[in-house]
């Protein structure tokens, strides 16, 4: 399956502004790509836009994409870091379809060897099956795309398990799990409101607005407008 070539959507500018015209005022564009996470001064992906996408100056060698990234992850145990750094991945990725490829099979090999041995690492579970809903979210819904034969959230459950529910991971969940009305995605959200009492990061990333200061916070994003007074407590 992974000898298959990438097969990537191209959107025009236009197209864009005409995608977030049509989008509901409670959600506009893919959620694991169009919001930039807060990380504070960590180390990630060479960023230069102020915005979520890239700005297109960029020099960013994607040849080395799959290496830098992989270092970068295991250099942080800070799960918002982990997927800040996979979403500007993926935004580079859609730029060279070999590096995608390249960093899609690296870290689900390292996910499933850590399974497989004696102490599992979360984070290493947790980056392939956030890298999957990424990729299925922003390099199109085609065969070609290697991710759409992934269930990611399979992962990112077995990595919830092996943390003791960490809530930034729980946070990740829930916004994966936005398109969903079951109980997972409810108890994903208040896992992640009720956990950033105690995670200043995670606050922080709550109380931000997805797209824009007339948008919704993300708090609001996946708890509903009722239930936002969770995350505030």
């Amino acid at each position: 399956m992974f000898s298959q070539s990438f097969r990537f959507i191209r959107f025009t500018l236009p197209g864009f502004a005409m995608f977030f015209m049509l989008a509901s005022a409670a959600f506009a564009g893919p959620p694991l790509i169009c919001h930039s996470f807060d990380i504070g001064d960590a180390k990630s992906l060479p960023w230069i836009s102020h915005d979520w996408n890239l700005a297109g100056g960029e020099n960013y060698d994607t040849h080395n994409l799959a290496n830098d990234t992989i270092a970068l992850l295991d250099g942080s145990e800070v799960p918002l870091v982990h997927m800040e750094t996979l979403r500007r991945a993926t935004l580079y990725a859609r730029k060279d379809p070999l590096a995608a490829k390249q960093l899609l099979v690296q870290l689900v090999a390292r996910a499933r060897s850590s399974e497989s041995s004696a102490h599992p690492n979360a984070l290493a579970i947790f980056d392939a099956g956030y890298l999957a809903e990424a990729y299925k979210q922003w390099l199109g819904e085609g065969s070609a795309n290697l991710a759409n034969g992934l269930d990611g959230m399979v992962w990112v459950e077995k990595a919830l398990t092996a943390s003791g529910n960490n809530p930034e991971m729980e946070f990740a969940a829930a916004i994966i799990t936005l398109h969903g009305s079951d109980a997972k995605h409810q108890a994903y959200a208040q896992r992640a409101a009720a956990g950033a009492k105690n995670d200043e990061l995670l606050a922080r990333n709550l109380a931000r607005h997805f797209i824009g200061a007339r948008s919704q916070t993300m708090a609001e994003l996946i708890l509903g407008n009722d239930e936002t007074k969770v995350a505030r407590q």
